[in-house]
């Protein structure tokens, strides 16, 4: 079955095409097989080639399949290869079965819309692309596959592009993005230049062999990456085009903003582990950039009307855990949360779709209430997928991956113990405005009418991921709460394992875990206090000084848009428009110029033949008497 490996991202490919070439000639239901059949076709794939390569673990750890040669020169051989391992298998099963949910759910949510084929079409160019970025064996292919998921996501948050207002945030997002994209791109320039290969295996190997650690290049070359990521990964400095990127519809924002291009940096820093370790302090910086991002985005989050943007900020927050972990040198811990994280926050973007689709595309918190007696299929796995981000002890997904996450900065060498208080505030607010927004939605007098819940499309992907919400953070249980270690041993075989610092026994953990349950406790409590019975609580602490000082603060993103606003946008409008009226000098000279040369030179075409001929006959006299000379 292995052999099938190239059919995985192909075939979502082959269903953009039909839907690109044919989609406006096809009926809906053909659209919807075309578009949802593709990618669940690729995930049915990825369950057979799965079977076959746990069957070949440990002995045979990874495959390669070459389809032909891109490039071939005499400096340079890039194929179109795919490199299937513990890492990149992992990524793909992801992709492609949430995907799948993900697009089942599309076939009902989207079904009125008048871009239906186009819809698909995205997002099967999207998943490909996507699939192509965690399966190339090469940079060059990967980051072929990088940019694609950029291009699918301009194309998907401005898909409503007769609002002015969403084309802007796809320019937004394709804008910022681009700048961590090329600094990527000069990353690779640098790699090629200095080690002669962009295969990804051999540039680590060669790397390791050829850089010392802490030399100028690796740390180069890891901070290019490292921007890289943080573009597509939306963590600080370049965070501002999430919030704003939730103007696509609310699947796109569950496939590409929550489960899966916003998890390619995660996923670019993890593969790229071994130049990572040969610049400490940049994988320093790693862990800084998720701690502040995981502490920004939670508060900020907390203060939100728009109930996509309240799980747009948790993203970034979320995301920032796993940077934390990458940072601290805990591989497989950060690839944990992921698996978790796109289960649950792929849950909690499809239940919102529900809440909207069924109060008439109202987003606003304040105008909803009283939603889990009207939906109460929304409500349950809602609450499940909150609790499994806040991080609930013992029977939710998160609480495993989470706690992984703050048990490796606890214990790490490479950690400091103020990342794990920052840690477990972030865990505290994470409990506070997920518990926030359930109590705003489901809970209180209701303020808009739901006309129901929605079909058997819809509903069954909800169930699945509460599921899986529930469930797939057992593959990793702790010692100190029975043990079973399922998931690490798993990515081990690509991985590094994390050093434990001395002194670091089971009591250390078993404090940790208390702390953390009890943040998370403590979070959840206050956001009952606060929010369910004593709403008049919060008014009031708004309308203090310090409220009126932060909610505003917050709601903007910690000012971050402003600043980029008056620093960047508004010198660089300022400087084009005098260029431009500049220039617009310029070509009138050269227009002015133009005409008075046209007048002149007209006047030499008199119509006389005579006239021509001495014309002629002087020239060519005058072009021998300079060959004479």
């Amino acid at each position: 079955m292995m052999n099938l490996l190239w059919l995985i991202p192909i075939l979502p490919l082959a269903g953009f095409l039909i839907l690109a070439l044919h989609g406006e000639h096809l009926s809906r239901r053909l659209v919807a097989w075309v578009g949802c059949g593709s990618v669940g076709m690729s995930a049915c794939i990825t369950a057979l080639v799965g079977v076959e390569f746990f069957h070949g673990l440990p002995d045979r750890a990874s495959y390669q399949q070459t389809m032909w040669n891109w490039i071939d020169t005499s400096e340079m051989t890039v194929g179109l290869s795919w490199h299937l391992d513990a890492l990149s298998f992992l990524m793909v099963a992801v992709i492609t079965g949430i995907g799948f949910l993900i697009h089942l759910y599309s076939t009902e949510y989207l079904s009125d819309d008048d871009g239906y084929a186009r819809f698909f079409a995205y997002m099967n160019l999207f998943v490909s692309a996507m699939l192509t970025l965690v399966l190339a064996d090469n940079l060059l292919l990967l980051y072929l596959g990088w940019e694609g998921v950029g291009l699918c996501s301009y194309l998907l948050i401005g898909f409503w592009y007769h609002k002015p207002e969403y084309g802007t945030a796809a320019q937004k997002a394709f804008i910022v993005t681009r700048i961590g994209d090329t600094a990527f791109a000069v990353g690779l320039f640098i790699i090629f230049t200095q080690l002669k290969t962009l295969s990804i295996q051999q540039v680590q190997t060669l790397a390791v062999e050829a850089w010392p650690v802490g030399s100028n290049i690796a740390m180069i070359v890891a901070v290019l990456l490292l921007i890289g990521a943080v573009g597509k990964s939306a963590q600080l400095p370049l965070q501002v085009w999430l919030p704003d990127a939730m103007a696509g519809p609310t699947p796109v924002s569950a496939l590409i903003h929550a489960a899966t291009m916003v998890t390619a940096g995660v996923y670019l820093i993890a593969r790229m582990h071994d130049l990572f370790a040969l610049a400490p302090l940049v994988q320093g910086i790693v862990a800084v950039v998720g701690l502040l991002t995981l502490l920004l985005a939670a508060s900020s989050a907390l203060v939100q009307h728009d109930i996509k943007r309240v799980l747009a900020y948790s993203t970034m927050s979320q995301i920032g855990y796993m940077f934390l972990a990458l940072g601290v040198g805990a591989w497989s811990a950060a690839l944990f949360h992921f698996l978790t994280h796109s289960c649950f926050k792929a849950l909690l973007f499809l239940a919102a779709g529900s809440v909207i689709h069924s109060l008439h595309h109202e987003q606003d918190i304040f105008r909803m209430g009283g939603l889990r007696r009207q939906l109460p299929w929304t409500f349950w796995t809602f609450l499940i997928g909150a609790a499994a981000m806040s991080g609930v002890p013992l029977i939710t997904a998160g609480f495993y991956s989470k706690d992984w996450i703050l048990w490796s900065v606890w214990s790490s060498p490479l950690s400091q113990q103020w990342m794990w208080v920052g840690a477990l505030l972030g865990a505290f607010l994470t409990g506070l405005y997920s518990f926030r927004l359930i109590f705003r939605v489901f809970f209180g007098e209701v303020r808009t009418a739901a006309h129901g819940e929605p079909g058997l499309a819809m509903r069954v992907p909800l169930v699945v991921l509460a599921g899986l919400s529930l469930s797939v953070g057992f593959l990793e249980i702790p010692h100190t709460l029975g043990g079973l270690s399922l998931f690490g041993p798993y990515l081990s075989q690509v991985l590094p394992t994390m050093e434990v610092r001395p002194g670091m026994d089971d009591s250390s953990e078993a404090f940790e875990q208390i702390a953390v349950t009890c943040s998370a406790l403590l979070g959840i409590g206050l956001a009952a206090f606060f929010f369910l019975p004593r709403v008049s609580v919060v008014d009031r602490l708004v309308g203090t000084a310090v409220g009126r000082f932060f909610v505003p603060f917050w709601q903007g993103g910690w000012g971050f848009d402003r600043l980029y606003e008056r620093a960047f946008i508004q010198p660089w409008f300022a400087l084009t428009r005098d260029a431009g009226e500049f220039l617009d000098r310029g070509y009138g000279v050269l227009v002015t110029g133009a005409e008075f040369c046209h007048v002149r030179l007209s006047r030499t075409q008199t119509g006389h033949i005579r006239w021509y001929a001495a014309t002629i006959a002087v020239g060519t006299l005058m072009l021998l008497g300079l060959f004479a000379l």
